[in-house]
This record gives structure tokens, C-alpha cells and sequence, in this order.
């Protein structure tokens, strides 16, 4: 049983004269053909809609298409949408050729569910109305509608009209429901102006709900307009649902500049993107002895837009009939598409369905060729679900997916579809990793971990005496392509994992410590005695050099002689032991302790030491406490705190 308040979009699809639209009349009560030209004709020539309810809760927005081989282009725009097709076959012609292109461009667009009406029973003998069914048998044999039912059908006795309106009703409750909360897009099949209204735009709202008062984008370039008005056949809506047949009073600038048109599609996402070029799974149609050649122009319907295109084919000259390829689309107008969408595609001249496929990346860089990773990509895409947020994760590279543009490349869909016994999809972020609101593909999160996990050995080796890699160092390892803060993510992840340990600004390799070579251990013994001996009148880093026999690695040990707290370098010039710094702020303490006012002069008097040195001694003082500078001179801390960046000091003789 079918939940209540089911809608759905049933099409017809045949030959011209079929009956089609004397079938819709029977069944709704509505001529769908409007048209003067129509009905002097005798044919159907735009898209003819009306409502039918075979029961409670469960209702069809019907879309009457016309059968003449001229008007396919308008056939394929009212195809788009459908949940279900109702084929057509008159009992006295039997299959027809716009039978068998109508046929194939359902199979194309991946129509799920078929009804089959022959129309006309009562004009022939029972014998021949077997035959029409062999004909329709072997027609569908072997596709997705093999199993369809066939219901006879008479519109002038009436006879078949409710066996056929319950087989519809047992078709439509089998498709899935369309996710109200997907992404909300509508393809415009009509556009006219009505009086008090203004202009209107029709359509199948394919996806996602549309509310009275919200602000849509008309796409492609059309700017904004407001819906100032909602109508599902006929009856005034609050909001319109996905799998409606609706009608939308807009109003703005962009609709009162006529900017509106079949063809464009109503959205209201920034994820939506107009795009020229399309990457393609193409199928070329078996049985038709057309091949797609590479460089052909054809002629591309995707939701309601026509748009001429040359193929850019990958592997191959041509596309044999029966086989599909990765293709791209070169397209001479900007369409509107999402992953998944289902296209047709039908030659330049003459002009006949020959290919069709779905759309894997909606907005892709110009591609020549494929790597076997692009093609595993490509494969995921064409599968849906996980596998073509995977497919669009790796396909982006370094730079990532951003998760709200998962609905448009990947097909995603946010909310649940409703089916009767649903079975959801598991979270996208199980196929990639999920950071900062960007999906990952996971041999990009490996590439990059391993290369931080290099960059910081490699860091190690070189510079052995720092405790770690600075992380601007590590974010440089990651191509230019990446986000700017994916390294930031990685080094997290890593440390998360117990693979890296960060520390302030730096990282390090679990384990790893810096530590001394037995040459760089004496250069260190060497130089703490020359700073010992030099007390207060600190040397230069030049000068520690030049007395350690101008040793590469002086400045290396003293950055690691200052890391462990041994020596400190003051301002950008002296280095003094930290041994003796301590000492000289003790006796500054014990002696100047209190007093207020000081000059370099009365510090001298404690510290004898000439006063380039001085001036930096007593900034360090003054930075870590001992000192206060004020305004008439520097005031001596009673009890200086202790220099956490100092060992501790014993006490000890001499003058420092």
C-alpha cells in the first residue's frame, strides 16, 4: 500500500495518434490538449497536464507528451520527472518507430516503472489484439519493463480504463518517494503570464520543497526572484513538494526582463552551479547503427534544456552501439545538473536518439585523459550513494569536498527517502575522512600523513638538536593545491593517533629526543666554559665561534644549550650563562632589594661590567622581574621570582 498522501508524476510515451491524449481525457476528465493549433490538427504539440487520483491519498500529475517525431525535443522535456510511464500502443498499428525512440528515451532518463495501455481494443478481433501483445513482449523483452502489465484498453466503451487505473496505482507504489528535504530544484517546462499573477513557471519540482515567499535563483543567469504564489493543478499551496507537478508565480526584476524561459531551472542553493562542460558515463544505443565518434556534435536534453555539445571521448574514437564511456560533454550553452542526472542524447542531423548516460561531476575541470584512479572515481560516481562521495572526495584531490556541496557532486541526498522499509545509506564521511567541514579521500589523507610523518624525520636529521619541526615547516610539505589549513588537520589527526607529538609550535616523531653527538658534546662543554669564564661581559655568537675554532655547529649547540636552559642569549647579541645570570640577580636582590629610582650607575656599583653589556642584563631583568622600570628609574624587586626558564641555582662564590 501506497502511504497516504503520495504524489506522483505519471507520463505517457508513444507513437503520434496512439491515443494518448484521448487515454489522459478518459481517465482525468481534462482535454490536455489546450491549443488551437492542437485541436485543429488533431495532434498534440506542447505538454498537456492534468490531475488523476485513482484513489484516496495517492495522486498523479499526469503530463501528456506529444507523439510526433517532430516534437521529441518537447517528448524528452516532459519525460523528465516522471515516476511513472504509461506506453501507449494502438491495438490496430501495433509498435510504432516513435514507440520504439519513445521507449528508448525512458530506458535513458531511468524511469523505473512502466505501465503499458493498448489503446483501440474495441477496433480489433481478439486474434489480432494477442499479436499486438507478442508485439509489445518482444519490445520490452529484455529491459527494465520486460515484466510491465499490459492492460487492453478502449476509451470509447470504456472497457480496461479501471484495470488500468489499478495497475497504475500498483506501479506508483513501488517507486520511491523523493526526499522533501534534498536540495530543492525545479527544471521550467513552461513559462506564460497570467492576469493578476504575473509571469509563471511550470514544471516538475524534482527535488526538495519550495515555499510560498522564499527567494529562488533563476539558473542559468537569471538572477533572483520571489514566489509570490504556489499552485499544485490548480489549488493554492503554502508549500509544494517534491514529485509535484507546480506552478510558481514569481515576481522581480529578473522575471519583469523576461529572463526566464523553458530550459531554466529554478533553485535556491549556492551549490548549484551553471557549467559548459560535463564529465559522462555515455551509452550509445544498441540496434540504431549510430556510433558516437569523438569530436561529434549532438544535441544534449538534461531536465528541460536543449543544448548543442561535442563529445570529448577518453580512450577511444568512437562509442560502438550497446557500449558505454567515460566521457565529457563540450556543451554550447551553460546547463544545471547534479550527480545522477539522467541525459539523452541525439544526433546533429539527421536527428534521432542514438546515445544517452548520467552525469557523474556537474562542474569538472577540462579532462584529456584518465588515470586509473580518475576512472575508479568515475565508477563510484556512476554507483550513487557512499561510493560517489568517495568518487567525488578523490576525484577533488588535495583540495577536498566541501560537505554542503555533497547534494550537487555527489548526488547526496540529506534526508531519508521514505521507502516503506528503508534501507539508508551510511554516512558519507564513512568513505573519506571529515575535517573542518571538508571530505578527504583517504589516499590523500595517507599521502599527506605520510608525508608530514617524512617531513618531520627528515627535520630531525637535520637540525638534532631542536626538541621538533616547527609546523610551518610541516605545512610546507603539502602541495600548493591543499586547503590551507588541511596540514593543521593532518598534524591533529596523526597526534590523535599517537603518531606525532605536538608542542606549542612544533612537532616531533614519538620517541625522538634531542640530544648530542660526542663531537657536539664537546663543542657544548667547550663553550659552557668559555661562558662561565666570561661572567656577565657576555660573548657575541661570532665571537663564541671564533674562540671554538670556527666549529659549523656553534650556533646549533647554543640553540640547544638555550632549549635545555644552560645559557640564555640577550637581545640579539650576548650570550651569558644561565648559572650566572642567577647569581647576578640574587646579589642585585640581596643588595639594591627595595630601593627605588636606580640608574645604570648605581647597578654598576653591584654588577661591575661595562655598560653595552649592562643595558641587556637589566632588560632581562626588567623582563623577568627582578626590575621594574618606572618613570624616575628602576625599582628593585625585595624577592625576585624565580626564572622559570633557569635551572635551579646553587648557591655559589665569585663575582659573576
Amino acid at each position: 500500500m501506497s502511504p497516504p498522501g503520495r504524489s506522483l508524476v505519471l507520463g505517457t510515451a508513444g507513437h503520434i495518434d496512439h491515443g494518448k491524449t484521448a487515454l489522459v481525457r478518459a481517465l482525468t476528465g481534462v482535454d490536455t490538449d489546450r491549443l488551437a493549433e492542437e485541436k485543429q490538427r488533431g495532434i498534440t504539440i506542447e505538454l498537456g497536464f492534468a490531475r488523476y487520483e485513482p484513489r484516496d491519498g495517492f495522486a498523479f500529475g499526469v503530463v501528456d507528451v506529444p507523439g510526433h517525431e517532430g516534437f521529441v525535443k518537447t517528448m524528452v522535456a516532459g519525460a523528465t520527472g516522471m515516476d511513472v510511464v504509461l506506453l501507449v500502443v494502438a491495438a490496430d498499428e501495433g509498435v510504432m518507430p516513435q514507440t520504439r525512440e519513445h521507449l528508448a528515451i525512458v530506458r535513458l532518463l531511468g524511469i523505473a516503472e512502466m505501465v503499458v495501455a493498448v489503446t483501440k481494443a474495441d477496433l480489433v478481433e481478439d486474434d489480432w489484439l494477442e499479436l499486438v501483445h507478442e508485439d509489445v513482449a518482444a519490445l520490452l523483452a529484455g529491459t527494465l519493463y520486460q515484466d510491465a502489465e499490459v492492460v487492453p484498453t478502449s476509451v470509447t466503451t470504456g472497457a480496461g480504463l479501471a484495470a488500468l487505473s489499478q495497475a497504475l496505482v500498483r506501479c506508483g507504489s513501488r517507486t520511491r518517494r523523493r526526499a522533501a528535504d534534498d536540495l530543492f530544484r525545479l527544471p521550467v517546462d513552461r513559462v506564460f503570464a497570467v492576469e493578476g499573477a504575473g509571469t509563471v513557471a511550470t514544471g516538475t519540482l524534482w527535488s526538495g520543497s519550495l515555499r510560498r515567499g522564499s527567494v529562488v535563483c533563476i539558473l542559468p543567469g537569471g538572477g533572483d526572484a520571489r514566489v509570490r504564489a504556489l499552485q499544485v493543478h490548480g489549488e493554492q499551496v503554502e508549500v509544494a513538494v517534491a514529485g509535484q507537478r507546480t506552478a510558481v508565480a514569481l515576481t522581480g526584476a529578473a522575471v519583469r526582463r523576461g529572463m526566464i524561459a523553458r530550459g531554466n531551472v529554478l533553485a535556491s542553493d549556492p551549490s548549484w552551479r551553471p557549467t559548459m562542460m560535463l564529465t559522462v558515463e555515455l551509452s550509445c544505443l544498441p540496434g540504431t547503427g549510430w556510433r558516437v565518434e569523438a569530436g561529434q556534435r549532438v544535441r544534449v536534453h538534461l531536465g528541460t534544456v536543449e543544448a548543442m555539445a561535442r563529445v570529448a571521448l577518453f580512450d577511444a574514437d568512437e562509442i560502438a552501439p550497446g557500449v558505454a564511456a567515460f566521457a565529457q560533454l563540450r556543451l554550447e550553452r551553460q546547463v544545471v545538473a547534479r550527480c545522477g542526472d539522467r541525459f539523452v542524447a541525439r544526433s546533429y542531423s539527421p536527428v534521432t536518439t542514438i546515445a544517452g548516460g548520467v552525469v557523474l561531476e556537474p562542474v569538472p575541470p577540462k579532462r584529456k585523459r584518465l588515470s586509473d584512479g580518475d576512472r575508479v572515481a568515475l565508477a563510484g560516481l556512476a554507483r550513487g550513494g557512499p561510493q560517489a562521495v568517495a568518487g567525488a572526495a578523490a576525484l577533488a584531490g588535495w583540495w577536498g569536498v566541501d560537505e554542503r556541496d555533497l547534494g550537487v557532486l555527489a548526488g547526496w541526498r540529506s534526508g531519508p527517502m521514505g521507502d516503506p522499509d528503508p534501507d539508508p545509506d551510511p554516512d558519507p564521511r564513512s568513505t573519506a575522512w571529515a575535517w573542518d567541514g571538508v571530505l578527504v579521500a583517504p589516499e590523500i589523507v595517507a599521502d599527506g600523513e605520510s608525508r608530514i610523518e617524512t617531513a618531520a624525520g627528515d627535520y630531525h636529521r637535520r637540525h638534532s638538536l631542536e626538541e621538533g619541526a616547527p609546523l610551518d615547516v610541516l605545512r610546507k610539505t603539502l602541495p600548493l593545491r591543499s586547503r590551507p589549513k588541511l596540514a593543521d588537520g593532518l598534524v591533529a589527526r596523526l597526534a590523535a593517533a599517537g603518531r606525532l607529538v605536538v608542542e606549542g609550535r612544533t612537532a616531533r616523531l614519538p620517541g625522538f629526543k634531542a640530544a648530542l653527538s660526542p663531537d657536539e658534546a664537546a663543542l657544548a662543554e667547550r663553550l659552557t666554559a668559555i661562558l662561565a669564564k666570561a661572567g656577565l661581559q657576555g660573548p657575541t655568537t661570532a665571537e663564541l665561534a671564533a674562540q671554538a675554532s670556527d666549529h659549523p655547529r656553534v650556533a646549533a649547540v647554543l640553540e640547544f644549550l638555550a632549549a635545555k636552559g644552560r645559557a640564555r642569549l640577550l637581545g640579539d647579541s650576548y650570550w651569558i650563562a644561565t648559572e650566572t645570570l642567577a647569581r647576578a640577580a640574587a646579589r642585585v636582590a640581596r643588595e639594591l632589594g627595595g630601593r627605588e629610582g636606580l640608574g645604570p650607575a648605581d647597578f654598576r656599583e653591584v654588577l661591575p661590567v661595562t655598560r653595552k653589556h649592562l643595558i641587556p642584563v637589566l632588560a632581562h631583568f626588567d623582563a623577568t622581574g627582578v626590575t621594574v622600570r618606572e618613570a624616575a628609574g628602576r625599582r628593585v624587586v625585595a624577592t625576585p621570582p624565580e626564572d622559570r626558564n633557569s635551572p635551579p641555582v646553587q648557591p655559589s662564590g665569585g663575582s659573576g
